[in-house]
């Protein structure tokens, strides 16, 4: 749907999506952006108006610098308006009115380019999430359902939260900052933004690994085949966030930004995780199995060492004791998986 209007604050809105997206190298100034946030806030209904004047500046331009400049006021307004306004525009892209497009502009035909398809993946991925009243980012949760107790919020956190952080980090990822030369101050001051952006998200990403580790061997056998999963993929991801974010130090000018540091995930670690909780399968069967055809059974398990080691001297990737309740009888589970202790 394309809206007409003829009052002059619709004008004035369109005049000034035009004047915000000029074609020089400079970022959008403030005065252009708190002009359109002033013109919308006095006009009811305007949004989705601005949503389809800004699309149509997007689609129409063949400048990069056009472009660029339009898909970093759409980032601006979602970074600069209030939570109301916010919404309605999140709702403007739902509805068609705001497309986030770039396909006029070729992927291989510069690196310039590349970069700005890259950015508008990352403004589709933004514009799932809110800024709340702390003023950090948080996913937008469709449907969502509020969690009373402990246990439920931190399922919540690992199995709904954290995938949007990882959709969110793969975005930032795909913005490489090879693409960008000092000189062009434009992608310099978007990919800052987008920098600034993602270490808050990366902070929810480590609470999210630090939950999910915590109740790992609390949950169902497929839900920790889907946590394994997760943790592989965070694997991959923690290498790429730390190369990206040493790349960006060299590259970004911005002195501004506060680099978090990342902890690297090893693989061996997710790897022997698994490896403790198909273990825990197959003793759990094995558990029921003796209570039914030997009941008298409540001794050692046949075959098995019960001594204890000493954990320092192990090879496993693992510092830490891992515990669970298997049937009826308390199992740790130490390093290398292999041996219980019955308590």
């Amino acid at each position: 749907m394309i809206y007409n209007h003829d009052g002059k604050g619709f004008s004035d809105i369109e005049i000034a999506v035009l004047r915000a997206t000029g074609h020089d190298n400079g970022p959008v100034e403030d005065k252009y952006m708190h002009e359109i946030l002033f013109l919308v806030s006095n006009s009811p209904g305007s949004i989705p108006f601005l949503a389809e004047k800004i699309s149509c500046r997007l689609y129409k331009t063949r400048d990069r610098l056009v472009a660029l400049k339009t898909l970093s006021l759409i980032h601006c307004l979602f970074r600069g308006g209030n939570r109301c306004f916010e919404q309605e525009l999140r709702g403007a892209h739902v509805s068609g009115h705001l497309q986030i497009s770039t396909h006029c502009f070729r992927k291989n035909l510069d690196s310039s380019c590349s970069f700005l398809h890259s950015y508008a993946a990352y403004l589709e991925e933004r514009v799932g999430w809110a800024i709340n009243q702390a003023g950090k980012l948080e996913p937008v949760m469709f449907n969502g359902v509020e969690f009373g107790y402990c246990y439920e919020k931190s399922v919540d956190m690992v199995f709904r939260k954290l995938p949007k952080c990882q959709a969110f980090i793969d975005r930032v990822l795909y913005c490489s900052p090879s693409d960008i030369v000092p000189a062009d101050n434009l992608a310099q001051v978007a990919m800052g933004n987008t920098l600034k952006e993602s270490f808050q998200v990366y902070f929810m990403f480590c609470e999210g690994i630090e939950i999910l580790i915590n109740i790992f061997f609390d949950l169902a056998r497929p839900a920790r085949s889907l946590a394994c999963d997760i943790l592989k993929r965070a694997s991959r991801q923690s290498k790429e966030l730390h190369n990206l974010y040493e790349t960006c130090k060299r590259i970004i000018e911005n002195k501004n930004l506060e680099y978090p540091c990342v902890q690297i995930i090893s693989i061996d670690h997710v790897l022997a995780l698994e490896h403790c909780s198909s273990f825990m399968s197959t003793a759990s069967s094995s558990s029921v199995m003796c209570r039914t055809g030997n009941p008298t059974r409540t001794g050692k398990l046949e075959g098995e060492n019960l001594g204890n080691r000493d954990i320092s001297s192990s090879s496993t990737p693992f510092s830490w004791t891992l515990e669970t309740k298997i049937s009826k009888v308390w199992v740790v589970f130490e390093e290398d998986c292999g041996e219980l202790e019955l308590r």
